[in-house]
């Protein structure tokens, strides 16, 4: 894979990362109830999910290319319109959300199993994978390529949610985010529909 397209991969997963839902409001909790351990807890078994769907989500899609390329044309506009429903909400959503996410005590086994469980246990994420990543792989893609996709994914998840852990850990950042939340949704939202329309317009070169 060429770097500047890496870096194009590295550019949408950092925004799908980013953006407010209950992910953010799982680490949100964690960190809150149990200190920085349990935070970062989260984010990383949040992150393993990640990685599984991704995995899954890259070897269908290879599939798909070779077999059946009018179906996986429809699962990719699927998938654009998901993003644009997700970028519309973010655009509505104000200051309300998962930055305003209540502490409660708790326990890093318990932050290692509801990080998994949220990644896994969100089907929607299958089709946010199929639309981000259908702009990356191709026909004949190598399995280090794939690997490469799937490792960035979840590197990039992990790090994003390990950092939300460690920034709230201090006191001070918590209020800051919600007293910016509204902008904070709002520029989610456009991203998310310039990516939608990006990926109707076909896959990266």
């Amino acid at each position: 894979m060429p770097f500047s397209l890496w870096l194009s991969l590295v550019a949408v997963c950092a925004m799908g990362a980013m953006s407010p839902g209950p992910s953010l409001a799982l680490v949100l909790r964690h960190t809150l109830g149990g200190g920085r351990v349990p935070g970062m807890t989260a984010a990383l078994a949040h992150a393993l999910g990640v990685g599984f769907y991704a995995l899954l989500t890259v070897w269908g899609l290879g599939a798909l290319i070779a077999r059946q390329p009018v179906l996986f044309q429809a699962i990719t506009w699927i998938g654009a319109g998901y993003l644009a429903w997700l970028g519309v909400k973010a655009l509505g959503a104000g200051r309300a959300g998962a930055l305003e996410a209540v502490g409660r005590a708790t326990s890093r086994r318990q932050a290692a199993r509801e990080g998994m469980l949220v990644a896994l246990g969100n089907p929607k994420l299958i089709l946010f994978f199929i639309a981000l990543l259908s702009q990356f792989v191709t026909p004949g893609m190598s399995p280090a390529a794939k690997a490469l996709i799937v490792l960035t994914a979840m590197v990039i998840d992990g790090t994003w949610y390990v950092l939300v852990a460690l920034g709230l850990s201090h006191s001070r950042v918590l209020p800051w985010l919600q007293a910016r939340a509204h902008w904070i949704n709002r520029a989610t939202g456009v991203l998310l529909l310039a990516l939608a329309a990006r990926v109707v317009a076909g896959p990266l070169a």
